[in-house]
């Protein structure tokens, strides 16, 4: 597959996003995110943090007491978003090694299709290694096919084939119902995920998801696009046929200190899932209530809304209100998008969640790369990783 980049071709802008979905091959229709797994520590106290501090909801539970004797999980939900946290009870298992190496953090995206054992095959054939041969399981509620394949790193893709099932989650999971059921802070889906790659390897991964998967690269960002005087990285979204996936490929770029890409590659111990960004209708409540339960979030520097107002043009927001909570504006040609992050939520700096509304705008805040990445560099040198 050509993997042109779009944004360096005269004239380009975002109202061509569109042409770009139409360069996405259609041999894996993709129709949405399953699922993310997270290998964790203490699957039941981080889906209590979750619960409490971002709102999710208890939907599902597999362990001891489902007859599963080598690990355990709590699936929460919020909006389409399902989140899935898994510790092991074996210290020899696969579980156990990736938490020993990385620490708590993704360890499956899981892409629903309307045929796993197809969307194996077909990916199989162009290069992908396999993870797990496709498998049908089955429960009194019907049946779910699926299959894994590798990605960057230790992170898998499994595929989800969910016609024939009416189950809560999957077989071998039974529904979790609890007392302690904090509202949710009105987050809807995941509208990316990023990948960090180590030096050299972006445009491998880039054109991993664009042969394997049948992606088409949405845009490119240069060093000249993200840095500052001490840092840099570089970029390139990734994106399938209906654009409901969207796989940013991260790798650093050399610069005058460690970027947060090698950062994260470093205290990961390799390529990852770096954030996971989630959709909200309305940021400013969704930011307010994170707040109030103890999420913290990066520091904006005031002086951001000097000129925001000027790059942005208007906005139905109180610019005043966002400046409160800290929440970025930027703008592209089909409208404008308001964004703000979260610090690492592992006491390793690695994984962050990305709290995203969009006004019509199919960007990524490159107007907010700036400070954004001076927020980033004050927590490193806080951190001593700079």
């Amino acid at each position: 597959m050509n993997t042109t980049d779009l944004t360096k071709v005269k004239n380009y802008n975002y109202s061509e996003t569109e042409k770009i979905f139409e360069k996405a091959q259609d041999f894996l229709p993709i129709n949405g995110t399953d699922y993310v797994e997270l290998y964790v520590g203490n699957a039941k106290q981080a889906a209590h943090f979750y619960k409490t501090a971002l709102g999710f909801q208890d939907l599902a539970y597999s362990g001891l007491e489902t007859g599963v004797r080598d690990k355990t999980s709590y699936v929460l939900q919020q909006g389409k978003i399902r989140l899935v946290l898994t510790s092991p009870f074996d210290n020899d298992s696969e579980i156990s090694a990736h938490l020993k190496k990385h620490g708590d953090g993704v360890k499956v995206i899981a892409l629903w299709v309307n045929d796993a054992y197809d969307a194996y095959e077909q990916t199989v054939s162009r290069g992908a290694k396999s993870y797990l041969q496709p498998e049908t399981i089955k429960d009194e509620h019907g049946e779910i096919r699926r299959a894994g394949i590798h990605t960057y790193g230790d992170t898998i893709h499994m595929f989800i084939e969910r016609k024939n099932y009416g189950g809560i989650f999957l077989p071998g999971f039974e529904s979790l119902k609890t007392e302690y059921n904090p509202i949710p802070t009105g987050l809807k889906y995941i509208d990316h995920m990023v990948g960090n790659v180590e030096l050299g390897e972006m445009d491998i991964w880039a054109n991993f998801y664009a042969n394997t998967l049948g992606f088409a690269n949405l845009v490119t960002f240069d060093d000249k696009d993200i840095s500052t005087e001490y840092t840099a990285l570089m970029s390139k979204v990734m994106t399938n046929g209906n654009g409901y996936i969207k796989f940013p490929i991260n790798e650093p770029a050399i610069g005058k200190k460690k970027s947060q890409v090698q950062e994260y590659l470093d205290f990961y111990h390799g390529p990852g899932c770096q954030h996971i960004a989630v959709a909200t209708d309305d940021i400013v409540f969704t930011i307010s209530e994170m707040k109030k339960r103890g999420v913290e979030f990066l520091y904006v520097p005031g002086t951001y809304y000097d000129t925001v107002g000027d790059r942005v043009g208007i906005i139905e927001e109180d610019l005043e209100e966002l400046k409160k909570w800290g929440i970025m504006v930027d703008r592209d040609e089909e409208g404008y998008l308001l964004q703000i992050f979260t610090k690492p939520v592992e006491d390793r700096p690695t994984l962050f969640f990305e709290i995203i509304q969009r006004k019509g705008a199919k960007s990524f805040g490159k107007g907010n790369f700036q400070a954004l990445f001076e927020s980033i560099e004050a927590e490193q040198a806080r951190r001593g990783t700079l």
